[in-house]
């Protein structure tokens, strides 16, 4: 018999939701099928996927009260009175932001319901490769058959497997963000970005933060450190982009545990967890106690219910991602995926809506264009934000070679920084080009305030092929930080050869 819906989509994120949507706008019959397993701790929450629930959203507005903070302390040079000690209420941030999500939870609802878009609140699992059997939270189970499936559930955080009383006794960001009360002294364990940008916000609203970080900072992002030419020294050995992000923050407060890994997590009588690690460099066991201990060691498909080796969709063994090919096409026929569960594409909100707009204007508008995941932005929100698009430096080496690379780097001082008397001695810029004839940018990296706004709209340039002497010819906006990227003529590098320009 014919199927009951044209496009079914298992999972109510932000590419699910977007590919749903422009289904609907085609006419055709589309079902979501959304459901939140709690945390370990027993966090749950609405409609929206990761970002709006766990991600991005919550995460912006607790860096900008942070922010804030830091406002508050720049503001007395002036020219503000404002007394002292300012003093920062956990449960109102909290209330006001969790409040804040619930609003987009109901706005996600809605905008089904008006696109007549068939909303189930069921986890779902295959039964064969067009039927999915939902089960509700109180065992009710409902049959869904559909022409065409996306697979669009996100990952989970996951659990570090090898730390006895890790599981019972810690939280991840899936829990922090959904605190009634202050989480207190904390611990955020592992160097994943998500883990710096909650030690920074923490920090920044006045807590004990200390995070223990096993090896580099930020894998992934630019690594890669300039060496000086040995006779030119008036540019010493610069730092990488991600140390500098560490430490801005080991500056504005925060502690850091370097070299060091936890091997146990106990509850002590007071309530509070005892943290008991390894410091590498030492060779010694450490202890100390907190109130909260967050680990952040990566994000885990949610496939486990979908059942999916049974209608043979593969899979990568080793991540658990599913394998799409250009088209978001698993290895089943009608059945494809997008988002952060897909092998290889960036876990990054705005390329999941795109993808799974694309997807159904591939499937139900006549188009043939592909999603380019080339030259996607992204950003840090630390306290010192660090925003990237394009390629890293040491990725550009390994794809052009490192003598067909030229690099573009500098210090600047944000303008705000001076009456404030703000230590600028992180903020930093690097733009990775071609070397040969019109010196394609390849890569830019910004490290300071507002990166995310200044990357966003350089981004556009580089998806548009800018070449370096195109910037240098763009007119900057005075006096902004951004500004200081059209200005990058000061130092440059070649391959590994450092050559000083202007000192």
């Amino acid at each position: 018999g014919k199927n009951e819906y044209d496009l079914l989509v298992i999972g109510g994120g932000s590419g699910g939701l977007a590919c749903a949507k422009e289904a609907a706008q085609f006419g055709r019959k589309v079902a979501v099928l959304d459901y939140v397993e709690p945390s370990p701790q027993g966090t749950a929450w609405g409609l929206g996927g990761t970002c709006v629930n766990v991600g991005c959203i919550p995460k912006k507005l607790m860096h900008q009260a942070a922010l804030l903070g830091s406002a508050l302390k720049d503001a007395q040079h002036y020219g503000w009175n404002i007394s002292q000690p300012v003093h920062h209420t956990w449960s109102v941030m909290a209330q006001a932001v969790q409040n804040y999500v619930k609003s987009l939870n109901w706005g996600h609802r809605v905008q089904l319901q008006d696109k007549k878009v068939k909303y189930f609140n069921v986890k779902g699992s295959f039964s064969d490769p067009h039927t999915v059997r939902g089960l509700t939270k109180a065992g009710k189970e409902t049959v869904i058959t559909a022409d065409n499936i996306v697979i669009a559930t996100g990952g989970r955080p996951k659990y570090p497997t090898d730390i006895a009383g890790a599981l019972e006794y810690g939280i991840t960001s899936d829990d922090l963000f959904w605190l009634k009360e202050s989480p207190g002294k904390t611990l955020p364990s592992f160097i994943l970005y998500v883990s710096l940008e909650c030690a920074g916000f923490l920090t920044g609203i006045g807590l004990d933060t200390t995070v223990m970080m096993r090896s580099i900072p930020l894998r992934g992002f630019d690594q890669a450190s300039h060496i000086s030419n040995k006779k030119q020294i008036c540019f010493t050995t610069q730092q990488q982009m991600a140390s500098l992000v560490t430490e801005h923050m080991e500056s504005y407060g925060t502690k850091f545990l370097k070299r060091c890994f936890p091997t146990k997590v106990e509850k002590l009588k007071s309530n509070r967890v005892q943290v008991t690690w390894k410091n590498a460099d030492l060779n010694t066991e450490e202890t100390d106690s907190f109130d909260t201990v967050m680990w952040a060691v990566g994000r885990a498909p949610d496939t486990k219910t979908l059942n999916l080796e049974t209608i043979g969709v593969k899979t990568n063994s080793e991540t658990g991602k599913i394998i799409v090919d250009a088209s978001e096409a698993t290895s089943v026929p009608h059945i494809y995926a997008v988002g952060d569960i897909t092998e290889g594409r960036p876990e990054l909100t705005p390329p999941a809506i795109a993808a799974g707009k694309l997807l159904a204007q591939r499937l139900f508008g006549q188009s043939s264009e592909l999603m380019d995941y080339d030259n996607v932005p992204t950003t840090v929100f630390t306290p010192l934000e660090y925003g990237c698009v394009g390629l890293s430096e040491e990725a550009a080496m390994q794809r052009h070679g490192s003598d067909n690379i030229e690099v573009y780097h500098a210090y600047y001082k944000p303008l705000e920084f001076t009456v404030a008397e703000r230590d600028a001695a992180q903020c930093y810029m690097k733009m990775v080009c071609l070397r040969e004839r019109e010196q394609r940018i390849l890569g830019l990296h910004f490290i300071g305030p507002n990166a995310g706004e200044v990357i966003q709209g350089f981004a556009l340039g580089i998806k548009c092929g800018a070449t370096y002497p195109q910037m240098m010819k763009t007119v900057g906006i005075h006096p902004t930080c951004a500004e200081e990227v059209t200005k990058l003529h000061i130092t440059k590098r070649s391959g590994l050869d450092a050559t000083v320009t202007g000192c």
